[in-house]
């Protein structure tokens, strides 16, 4: 998959040269690049912004220069998606990760200020997205999350795939408790059950918890499972 983000600030993505997306780069899965904004200004000063028609307080992102960034990718000639991460977007999920994750090439605009042009949304972008009910000062890290989120999903890019299937979400349902050693700390014990070696008991008790885990903390979610599934006598034997 190559992942371009479109930027004032390429000096923040740093981490997407660590950890599980390095790793990513260096398997030959993930061709990611930062496209620098101002290289598109609409002059010698490196202008991107200006005032809003309409009169109120502070800058917007002007069309031009993103629409030549967008452009300057290729994600047209390669039907590929352009992402904008937006305050009123579409809520982004691991269903929406599973399904981007399929992608070969995906353009992230990361905004600023008062966000971007409207034209540009309505005329460049496929889908916007939003990580949650508040606002950041940028699309930047918002950008890093999904694209995170969407490259681990990929095959080969986790050392261990089947580790991704028991996350919380990929069942629809909150992960369960877990634990390593030592087996006593601070005088709480790991559960029983899973040092008994039952691999039956121990799926079972997983399987609990996660219900129970999702009910406490995610009603909502609990309650979407329920409605989508048989009722499973489990949540109470926890």
């Amino acid at each position: 998959m190559k992942v371009d983000c479109i930027t004032l600030f390429p000096e923040m993505f740093q981490p997407m040269r660590m950890s599980i997306m390095a790793r990513a780069q260096a398997k030959g899965l993930l061709d990611f690049n930062t496209v620098y904004l101002r290289d598109f200004a609409i002059n010698d000063y490196g202008q991107v912004d200006d005032v809003p028609y309409g009169g109120e307080p502070g800058m917007v992102l002007r069309p031009e220069p993103l629409a030549r960034a967008i452009a300057s990718t290729g994600v047209r000639a390669s039907g590929g998606k352009v992402i904008y991460l937006a305050a009123d977007g579409v809520p982004f999920n691991h269903a929406m990760a599973e399904t981007l994750s399929k992608e070969s090439h995906l353009v992230f605009i990361c905004g600023h200020y008062k966000g971007i042009d409207e034209r540009i949304r309505e005329t460049e972008v496929d889908l916007e997205i939003s990580i949650g009910d508040f606002v950041v000062s940028g699309g930047e890290l918002p950008a890093m999350l999904v694209t995170d989120a969407v490259v681990r999903l990929m095959e080969g890019a986790l050392g261990n795939a089947d580790s991704a299937d028991t996350d919380s979400f990929a069942k629809g349902l909150l992960g369960w408790p877990n634990y390593t050693r030592p087996e006593v700390f601070n005088g709480k014990k790991v559960p029983e059950v899973l040092l008994s070696g039952h691999h039956a008991k121990i799926q079972a008790w997983r399987e609990a918890e996660s219900l129970k885990r999702t009910k406490e903390r995610r009603p909502d979610i609990y309650e979407k499972w329920r409605n989508n599934t048989k009722f499973d006598s489990k949540i109470n034997e926890v």
